[in-house]
């Protein structure tokens, strides 16, 4: 199941297969489409978890607009999963509150 439209990205055009690591697990993706994407494919849904009541989020609006689907990229906290295009090699680990507890 993959995102082949988006509302604001435009349509998808399938890159070449790359891996990347999703807390520490190795996984494959298409280099350009949204981060989001590549781990909706693979089952992931919970990208974050709120500071207070420890409760999942994931993909709301799919455009960037909110925060639900910010995630640890590379090192960077607080990066939209939604918008932001795969790339070989990327480290994407669940994010923890808005201000970003690396686990």
């Amino acid at each position: 199941m993959r995102v082949t439209e988006h509302p604001i990205l435009g349509t998808y055009q399938k890159g070449r297969k790359v891996q990347f690591t999703f807390d520490g697990k190795s996984m494959e993706g298409y280099e350009g489409e949204p981060i989001a994407a590549a781990l909706r494919a693979a089952g992931v849904t919970t990208h974050r978890y709120t500071t207070k009541k420890h409760e999942p989020r994931g993909i709301f609006c799919a455009i960037g607009r909110c925060t639900d689907c910010v995630m640890i990229v590379d090192g960077r906290p607080n990066i939209r999963t939604c918008i932001t295009p795969l790339r070989e090699g990327m480290r994407i680990q669940t994010q923890y509150g808005i201000e970003a507890k690396e686990i």
